[in-house]
């Protein structure tokens, strides 16, 4: 027997554990996530930038992020958000009509069921740190 074939399934074994060891790359966590907008009866369309932990209104909607994360430059794009959404309106209670993961790739997949309102993630931002003098 020669030892080639069992240096070779050694060599392909190694590079194997080591891809393996490595692991999925982390995904990147960002502090902004880009929505959009569309109200259904004006079907006019909006793109806004929510910071993770805040909130903006859109329509009678008021929109919270949780949580925004991207995949590495490396990997498949993807972008999924955290979301809470409320439809905040005068004339009756505030209805929780949204609480989830949104996912930028497959927008039905987990989508705001609204009848005036749909709202989509469009990324997930890094905020640049501003440099003061």
């Amino acid at each position: 027997m020669t030892g080639r074939p069992i240096a070779a399934a050694l060599t392909a074994f190694a590079v194997l554990a080591a891809a393996v060891a490595a692991g999925p790359a982390r995904a990147i966590e960002a502090d902004v996530v880009v929505l959009r907008g569309l109200d259904k009866v004006t079907a006019r369309t909006r793109t806004f930038r929510v910071p993770v932990g805040g909130t903006r209104d859109f329509g009678s909607l008021e929109i919270t992020a949780r949580h925004c994360y991207k995949t590495p430059p490396e990997e498949p794009p993807e972008r999924k958000a955290f979301l809470e959404i409320v439809d905040v309106r005068p004339d009756r209670r505030s209805v929780t009509v949204f609480s989830g993961w949104m996912f930028a790739s497959s927008p039905a997949l987990n989508a705001l069921e609204h009848p005036v309102y749909d709202v989509w993630v469009i990324d997930c931002a890094v905020q640049q740190a501003s440099g003061g003098s």
